[in-house]
């Protein structure tokens, strides 16, 4: 699919597209067959350490192969890239949407390099997103530091400096699902305000549904979802007694499957 056509459409119509992470065959046959019982466009992730895990590959193998099986419309993204080479690399074998996140780096810095990563990137046709301010913990839950809220005026700047196609913004989002997560609702709305482009929220296994569909009207037109799919099918394994580990796959895949279904519903209803 045409992602940048889907996420700008998407924040003009009042839904999100929803972004699903996996790393191996299992999760993206569930997060598929989600996607094809709703009917609905999704952006399936591979972070660089599911790369590391599956093999570059293997992993872009495995998710295009479901997307084209599955007849689903959808594409592959890479989340929470931190260097150019491994972007270079995705986008070598095919990826079309990639995340560059520089948030840790200072502004003027994550700027400079992000406005380089884009004139490479469209170069290709390759749709690009950014980050600004800091989430404290990082992807996978880890405590890495303070929270940096993002400041609309910087969002604008960064925006208008490096072409960048969507943005993700700190407003309270949290990976990893931390107990009581809230986002800032007034200071995403003054974001939103200041730019044209989709605006995307990390750490959403979290948020409540009320909050997700107030940042929908925000503007914010993705979603990413890791925290609750690792621990689905993590606490299906593990609690499992089936003889045959298949048997327990297929299991923990049905979980996988409905927690995506009810995140596509949420994200897509514009009720």
């Amino acid at each position: 699919m045409n992602i940048r056509n889907e996420l700008n459409s998407a924040r003009e119509d009042g839904y999100a597209i929803g972004a699903f992470n996996t790393a191996n065959l299992e999760v993206t046959k569930a997060i598929c067959l989600a996607a094809m019982k709703c009917n609905l466009p999704i952006l399936i992730q591979t972070t660089p350490s599911a790369i590391e895990y599956a093999g570059l590959e293997q992993i872009y193998n495995i998710v295009t192969n479901e997307i084209k099986a599955s007849g689903i419309k959808a594409a592959i993204h890479l989340d929470h890239a931190k260097d150019f080479q491994i972007i270079k690399e995705c986008i070598k074998i095919g990826y079309k949407s990639v995340m560059f996140d520089g948030s840790k780096y200072p502004f003027a810095e994550n700027m400079a390099m992000t406005e380089e990563i884009v004139h490479f990137a469209h170069k290709y046709d390759v749709c690009v997103e950014a980050e600004v301010g800091v989430i404290a913990h990082e992807e996978g839950g880890h405590l890495s530091g303070k929270a940096i809220y993002s400041a609309p005026a910087e969002v604008r700047k960064f925006v208008q400096s490096t072409g960048v196609d969507s943005i993700a913004v700190s407003v309270g989002n949290e990976h990893g699902a931390p107990k009581g997560e809230k986002i800032n609702l007034g200071l995403l709305k003054k974001i939103s305000h200041e730019i044209d482009i989709p605006l995307v929220m990390h750490g959403s296994s979290g948020l409540n549904r009320g909050d997700i569909r107030e940042a929908i009207s925000c503007g914010v037109a993705k979603f990413n979802i890791d925290t609750r799919i690792k621990k689905a099918f993590a606490d299906r394994i593990q609690h499992s007694k089936e003889e045959d580990y298949r048997d327990a796959m297929e299991r923990a895949m049905e979980d996988v499957q409905k927690i995506v279904e009810s995140y596509i519903s949420l994200f897509s209803s514009k009720n």
